[in-house]
């Protein structure tokens, strides 16, 4: 890859309130690399636009909402987990084009294996976006064989159900009123800004846990809603921000998301300490 190519940015909508690039930059000044990393507001239908615009000196991008699905018919190649899934957070720009790969499913699987102290079998997810794509697959991946999505469109996640059907994982796409009777663990996809749309019971918030992927502001409705219940416990999403964010960087760097940076040991410190300076 062209040295050259020094320039990276996170884009999604809204964007203001990302972490990525505190955490990126923090990456590089670690690795000894004098790359840029910005945020760019890019709404829904001008990701062509800026993609065609990009330059020469652009060396990959991650992507947030609602851009991760939106990717897709513009990348040259794509990784086995973003064809899963159907949705790509991170473009590499190679000789060939604009390669994408999903990196949410194994920072999801680290943020569920922190945050979850038992056995992961039965969860529910609510939200039926691209994220929730990828924390189906990670939940399948820490164990889950029964899980149901939660959304108040599910007629436009049906999408999910042959990704289940990939994974061995029984998946039931519902409304935002139905609540299974067992459950080891409930993941918020919802934005952080989003409103509390239903009342879980007080004995729920009080035996399982919330794994909720917002971060900003904190904590969320959701999140709040959660807490109040005597023995609740809600955890933010720092950590999949975290983990999926060293992934991109290893993309960025190697090429290669399995490839350890050189003292990647330090590197994530550092960007555990840039994700934690802010919150």
């Amino acid at each position: 890859m062209a040295e050259d190519r020094n320039r990276l940015a996170v884009l999604g909508s809204p964007i203001a309130h990302s972490k990525s690039p505190a955490i990126h930059v923090a990456a590089y000044r670690v690795l000894g690399l004098d790359w840029s990393y910005d945020a760019v507001e890019v709404a829904s239908g001008d990701l062509g636009a800026f993609l065609n615009g990009c330059g020469s000196s652009c060396r990959g991008l991650s992507l947030t909402m609602p851009l991760k699905r939106e990717i897709v018919p513009y990348l040259a190649e794509q990784d086995a987990v973003s064809r899963l899934v159907g949705a790509a957070n991170t473009v590499l720009v190679t000789e060939d084009g604009f390669a994408g790969f999903n990196t949410d499913v194994v920072g999801a699987e680290r943020m569920l294996s922190e945050s979850v102290p038992g056995a992961v079998r039965h969860a529910l997810i609510l939200g039926g976006g691209a994220t929730a794509g990828s924390l189906l697959v990670a939940l399948a991946n820490c164990g889950a064989s029964e899980i149901t999505v939660s959304t108040r469109s599910p007629e436009k996640s049906t999408g999910l159900l042959a990704v289940a059907d990939q994974l061995g994982v029984a998946l039931a796409v519902s409304g935002p009123d139905v609540l299974p009777e067992a459950l080891d663990v409930v993941v918020s996809t919802l934005p952080g800004t989003a409103p509390l749309v239903r009342k879980f019971p007080a004995r729920l918030r009080a035996t399982v846990p919330l794994v909720d992927i917002a971060y900003d502001p904190w904590p969320t409705p959701i999140a709040r809603h959660w807490l109040e219940a005597a023995g609740g416990v809600a955890n933010n999403g720092l950590g999949m921000l975290v983990y999926q964010a060293l992934v991109q960087v290893r993309i960025f760097v190697a090429g290669d998301p399995e490839r350890e940076l050189p003292g990647e040991a330090a590197v994530l410190r550092a960007m555990r300490e840039a994700a934690l300076g802010s919150f």
